[in-house]
């Protein structure tokens, strides 16, 4: 099920005193800040769209004004948000790739249709990505490799898993 806003980054607090905001950028390419003009905050389900201008990006960080602050008190009403973009401004993918947000939710499923788990989330420290699975027995995780995950169907949100080369590489909670 595709979601209709990703997750871009958090506000951390005021930068300066015109209503400027530290943001902790989510998205694979902080520069992309620069380039959006437009977030969204969401509120009990809904997501608000808000004018917003980056200035710069440095040290990892974005530095943006949305259109409704103009103080760092207005900025200080909103630490901790996380802002979002709807999908059409985000990234493009290549043939094949899918946006990490549209796998969270999916479950592994083996050969003989048998639910391993339901993927929690994706870490993103090394050269592969690990993917962490909450079910009945505890947490697991597994590298998201090809030939662990042979096919990946964000549609029916169910990674298809070969149980073999599952049991050669996850890591299962004690």
């Amino acid at each position: 099920m595709e979601k209709p806003y990703f997750c871009v980054g958090e506000i951390l607090r005021p930068q300066g005193v015109r209503g400027e905001a530290k943001v902790r950028p989510f998205a694979a390419n902080p520069e992309d800040f620069l380039h959006w003009d437009t977030l969204y905050r969401e509120e009990k389900g809904t997501y608000h769209a808000v004018g917003a201008r980056c200035s710069r990006v440095h040290d990892g960080f974005a530095y943006i004004t949305l259109e409704d602050c103009r103080s760092p008190e207005d900025v200080e009403k909103h630490r901790g948000e996380k802002v979002y973009i709807d999908r059409a401004h985000a990234a493009k993918l290549a043939e094949g790739e899918v946006y990490i947000q549209d796998l969270i939710g999916c479950v592994a499923m083996d050969e003989n249709g048998e639910t391993l788990g339901k993927l929690k989330d994706v870490l993103q420290n090394g050269p592969v990505d690990i993917y962490v699975f909450s079910s009945p027995r505890g947490e697991w995780m597994a590298p998201a490799l090809q030939k662990v995950f042979p096919v990946t169907d964000v549609e029916n949100q169910v990674l298809h898993v070969d149980r073999e080369r599952l049991m050669e590489v996850a890591v299962f909670e004690d």
